[in-house]
């Protein structure tokens, strides 16, 4: 119960100077920072006319779908690499050339190449997901204990044995961190992408209530 009040001190605090900043004082515009008040009131209804709820679960199941892409792409990759140093060698360098670009920057080509729509998303998604869950399989596998796969051959196992019944199981921990990170930045890849070539979700709908903010601006202040 503590740390549960604890943890909702700050956001009271936040809201408090927020309304002190916006409904109390004027000091700040409402076209620069809507009220507490405001927010609320547009974010109930959002949730009524079902604008939101239908943007939101477009939205995750791109992230959805960009994820079990990256996911079914980079362990099995992730796996090869941590293990065999032929595999690590062959694939090193394009996977260093490719990690650094940032998802958003292969927006232009994902539309000329995929459209708007939902395959552009997934692939900006995937872009965005799968160098996480990749470096993080690698580092799972390579920081398995030697001797657990000794024993395994010791006791007769195959090497595709050792993989799925021991080297597998030990690195889930690391692959799951992947697939948490994945999740993060895939769903930050796909507002980004909505925003830019979309005519759905969490990303478009900011988009488009912006440019009404702003041609309402525009007409009250010209």
């Amino acid at each position: 119960m503590k740390k549960t009040i604890y943890s909702l001190v700050l956001p009271i605090l936040i809201i408090f100077v927020w309304a002190i900043l916006t409904t109390f004082t004027g000091y700040i515009p409402e076209y620069i920072l809507p009220s507490p008040n405001e927010v609320f009131q547009s974010f109930f209804e959002l949730i009524y006319n079902g604008i939101l709820l239908e943007a939101t679960l477009y939205t995750l199941t791109q992230v959805f779908f960009g994820l079990i892409v990256s996911a079914a792409v980079a362990i099995p990759l992730g796996i090869l690499m941590g293990w065999s140093a032929k595999v690590e060698g062959l694939l090193k360098l394009i996977v260093g050339i490719l990690r650094p670009i940032p998802p958003i920057a292969w927006i232009p080509f994902a539309i000329l190449w995929l459209g708007i729509g939902l395959t552009s998303s997934i692939f900006i998604i995937f872009l965005g997901s799968v160098f996480p869950i990749l470096i993080n399989t690698i580092d799972g596998v390579k920081r398995i204990d030697p001797v657990l796969t000794e024993v395994a051959y010791t006791l007769g196992a195959t090497e595709f044995q050792t993989i799925r019944k021991v080297v597998m199981p030990a690195a889930l921990p690391s692959i799951i961190t992947g697939l948490k990170i994945g999740v993060g930045i895939g769903l930050m890849c796909t507002v980004a992408a909505e925003m830019i070539g979309s005519n759905n979700g969490l990303g478009y709908i900011i988009v488009k209530y912006e440019t009404f903010l702003t041609n309402e601006v525009n007409n009250q202040y010209s």
